[in-house]
């Protein structure tokens, strides 16, 4: 399963990766990832005009997009969008961080799973 990987590198900046959550089929239930433990879930509905600069991921977690995009920005200026489906493990909790704002003037609804 792809997910982009959000972290912060040896010169502080946060950076994204694409990497792939391994599954394995199980057969008739389908394939599945090995357990991962999570520490809470979060649900999450940010405004229409939500901007919010440059930040760190509180704690290392999921971000699963509901609904609505959101645009996020690091410190080299690349910016990707994230919507409905896209999963993002945020785990940029130093350094310089990143930004984030929603996409089209439009709210978002997202779910977190907190990892630490």
């Amino acid at each position: 399963m792809k997910i982009t990987r959000l972290y912060t590198g040896a010169d502080g900046e946060s950076h994204f990766e694409d990497a792939d959550i391994p599954l394995e089929d199980k057969g008739d239930i389908g394939k599945l990832s090995k357990h991962l433990k999570a520490t809470g879930i979060l649900f999450r509905e940010t405004a229409a005009d939500y901007n919010y600069g440059w930040h760190n991921a509180p704690c290392r977690q999921f971000v699963i997009m509901l609904e609505g995009e959101v645009e996020i920005e690091v410190g080299s200026g690349t910016i990707r969008r994230f919507g409905p489906g896209d999963i993002l493990l945020a785990e940029d909790t130093s350094g310089h961080g990143h930004i984030s704002r929603t996409v089209n003037n439009q709210p978002r609804k997202s779910l977190f799973v907190t990892l630490d």
